[in-house]
């Protein structure tokens, strides 16, 4: 650089300086349409366009992904995924960078955001308990340890946000339902509600006002009223199953607020090849679907006009799609081996089918069941788009 010229010196110093921040700067665009596919074996997530149906970059480093969970930020630029083994990773979604990783826990099974964003919640197995966490910063904010008894503390399954900064979730070997309120982020209140044995997951309703709890332990599912907490935890389906042997129950299913279609909730029967149907208006069974196997997912398209369901091992390279005006399978698909996950576009003209064992997902489209594109992927499972940002429940 030449110093007799000292203005120029400036000038480029300048120059220099702004290409390097253009260098890290990402290109200007949204991110309404981007999302992330968990790679569980490599420890990395796909940053994907679900309108172009691409993949933008790949970020590594998140640790033990097996049974990974993301939530996202408000204004769905950052992905909080959350590892089995305690880790919490922020991803910048348009750097396609770590922002910030933490190890909160030694087993973690998921987490959630607050209604206003300011706090991101993780539910773990080990310690038990849920804990809150800055969301600019992942400083700790708070816990709850799930200490049902002196001593004894419980696993923590089906942690879903609700209205008010309040979270909802059920003690697996407690058999109870907590709701935790962190309007003051740093002295969180909780109340406690008898379920049942074993819950396993939870969802909320899309309207935040009903809280489900699926039964291991027993038949049934457990129920409580948001909006009347206080008259306490109600049995629903307490008879499905009487007097029928159940089979092996090769992967626990899930549940979460997708399952529910118009006035129907579908959901998958543990150790049963049913998709049970309830009435949400009388929470009684409607009807149970016959389907290939065990399901594991089921998952309703955004218009609730068709309910697209997965499959425990030794079926887990099947798709099935229930019609629900009918009620009835009206097709069939095999999207590779150990499909694992499957997640619509916002509007549901396509979903997004991951199969771990043959490294790929499949892009179909719902209307005609045609594959429209593949893109590779080491072992995905999870699939997460940034429209769950603002709904509540995800």
């Amino acid at each position: 650089m030449n110093l007799r010229h000292p203005f120029r010196a400036l000038a480029a110093a300048a120059a220099l300086a702004l290409l390097a921040g253009c260098a890290h700067t990402p290109a200007l665009r949204g991110t309404g349409d981007l999302g992330i596919v968990i790679e569980r074996a490599s420890g990395a997530v796909q940053v994907v366009d679900n309108t172009h149906r691409t993949s933008l970059g790949r970020v590594t480093g998140l640790g033990d992904l097996s049974h990974a969970h993301a939530t996202y930020s408000r204004d769905a630029r950052y992905a909080y995924v959350f590892g089995r083994d305690g880790g919490l990773t922020k991803v910048d979604l348009l750097t396609q960078t770590i922002a910030k990783r933490i190890i909160q826990a030694g087993n973690s099974i998921g987490g959630s955001i607050s209604q206003d964003g300011s706090l991101v919640v993780a539910q773990n197995y080990t310690p038990g308990g849920i804990r809150a966490f800055d969301a600019d910063t992942l400083e700790p904010v708070s816990e709850v340890p799930a200490e049902y008894a002196p001593g004894k503390f419980s696993k923590v399954v089906g942690l879903a946000d609700l209205p008010g900064q309040k979270f909802a979730y059920a003690l697996f070997d407690a058999g109870e339902i907590w709701v935790t309120d962190f309007s003051d982020p740093k002295h969180p209140t909780t109340q406690r509600y008898k379920a049942g044995k074993n819950p396993y997951d939870g969802l909320v309703t899309p309207d935040g006002r009903y809280y489900l709890a699926g039964l291991f332990g027993e038949d049934g599912i457990a129920l409580l009223d948001l909006w009347h907490p206080e008259k306490g935890v109600r049995k629903i389906l307490e008879g499905y199953g009487r007097g029928e042997q159940k089979l092996p129950v090769y992967k626990m299913p899930h549940l979460r607020g997708w399952a529910l279609a118009g006035h129907y909730a579908f959901l998958p029967a543990v150790g049963h090849h049913e998709v049970l149907v309830i009435d949400t208006r009388t929470w009684t069974e409607a009807a149970h679907i016959p389907v290939k196997s065990q399901p594991v997912f089921v998952m309703a398209r955004p218009d609730a006009r068709q309910v697209w369901v997965n499959f425990a091992f030794p079926d887990n390279g099947w798709v099935q799609v229930i019609d629900v005006p009918t009620l009835q399978v009206i097709k069939t698909l095999q999207p590779g081996k150990a499909v694992l996950h499957m997640e619509f576009t916002p509007r549901g003209e396509e979903v997004w089918v991951s199969a771990r064992d043959s490294n790929r997902v499949t892009v179909y489209d719902t209307a005609t069941f045609a594959p429209r594109t593949v893109l590779p992927a080491n072992a995905p499972s999870g699939i997460f788009f940034t429209d769950r940002a603002s709904r509540i429940g995800f």
